[in-house]
């Protein structure tokens, strides 16, 4: 699975993105979300008030406890300002 970061959380993890697999009790993107940060420290900093970011499934803006299901992309989208 892919997952990609947006924006500056992209520029505070100098990526772009991750191919990650999962272990089978990662089953929602809340799970995803909370094993990517207890494996990277500058995520987990990065992601201290996670209740600011949107999550996207396949191309697709879904509430946090979307189950993965199979999903081939995810992406953690922090909040943006117009400019």
């Amino acid at each position: 699975m892919k997952v990609l970061y947006f924006a500056w959380l992209r520029e505070r993890l100098n990526r772009a993105s991750d191919e990650v697999a999962p272990p089978a009790e990662v089953q929602t993107l809340a799970d995803l979300v909370s094993w990517l940060r207890s494996r990277d420290e500058a995520l987990d900093y990065a992601m201290a008030d996670p209740s600011i970011f949107k999550l996207s499934r396949d191309a697709r803006i879904v509430p946090w406890d979307t189950p993965l299901d199979g999903a081939q992309t995810v992406a953690i989208l922090p909040p943006m300002t117009g400019g």
